[in-house]
């Protein structure tokens, strides 16, 4: 499927429930068109680095709301992929859409996040002599200095949404600690929180259950699957029964291609994701 390109309605401009154009409506520029229901698609995408082909034609779609996980060994290209969706590296050859319209190959990475595609590394980043809820004040979209976001008098919209994030993350009870004294789980679902309000329409997350405990593992589990519907999110993730949680589509990359793709029981009874991923 190729994305139709700038297309556009005469029907009257309607917001859905997440925030995104309903089928057939009008689009204002550089609004998410997600039309026909697929928010982020790569079509035979090539990367090389001296030689090394990262990515071989890699083609895959991701649908509004769904929650994909990305599995591999290393070397398959599944950091090299999410670099590409967010700027950081130039496809050699092939489409990166987000909606119908975006070309992130031509998008800068500050456009591409400002776009909504919020990305969160394996290790967490925060700003650890600040406190949880400041962590989260710093993160609302705003063109305001940190020192004035900081002091400036807070709306009532602003705080309602971090105490509802803060209740989302389950930090509520920690908004007055510092997050250096956090744990190393509470850190993660922190950072998460300052992607989430910024509102992306698209979250890629690169391992985020690595170092947790079984019980901060099981948190992030749930939710993630709360957040399956309001947000699209791709999670690049080694942890099998986590993702065997998750449920949902998965897919394996191998030598920067899709090698198999499907539910966690079919990828698991793939004879090649046991041969080169999984083991016998």
């Amino acid at each position: 499927m190729t994305p139709m390109l700038f297309r556009q309605s005469t029907q009257p401009l309607d917001d859905s429930v997440n925030g995104v154009a309903n089928l057939g409506h009008a689009l204002t520029p550089g609004q998410l068109d997600i039309s026909h229901k697929v928010i982020l698609y790569l079509e035979e995408v090539t990367v090389s680095f001296d030689g090394f082909r990262a990515l071989n034609n890699l083609s895959l779609s991701i649908d509004a709301g769904e929650l994909r996980c990305i599995i591999g060994p290393n070397g398959a290209g599944k950091t090299t992929m999410m670099d590409v969706i967010t700027g950081k590296t130039r496809p050699d050859s092939g489409m990166v859409y987000f909606g119908q319209t975006m070309d992130l190959t031509r998008m800068s990475e500050p456009h591409i996040a400002h776009a909504g595609i919020g990305r969160k590394f394996q290790k967490p980043t925060v700003f650890e002599r600040h406190t949880v809820f400041e962590n989260l004040e710093l993160a609302v979209k705003t063109n305001k200095s940190v020192r004035t976001s900081l002091f400036a008098r807070m709306d009532d919209a602003t705080l309602d949404r971090i105490s509802h994030m803060l209740q989302v993350i389950r930090l509520h009870k920690v908004a007055d600690r510092p997050a250096g004294l956090l744990s190393h789980g509470q850190k993660q679902w922190l950072e998460i929180g300052m992607l989430l309000v910024q509102e992306p329409k698209l979250l890629l997350l690169d391992e985020p259950v690595a170092g947790m405990t079984d019980e901060e593992t099981e948190h992030t589990a749930e939710l993630f699957l709360s957040l399956a519907g309001r947000h699209s999110l791709v999670v690049v993730e080694h942890d099998m029964p986590f993702v065997t949680q998750l449920g949902g589509k998965v897919t394996v990359l191998h030598e920067g291609s899709v090698l198999a793709e499907g539910s966690m029981r079919d990828v698991q009874n793939h004879p090649r994701v046991i041969e080169v991923y999984l083991g016998r």
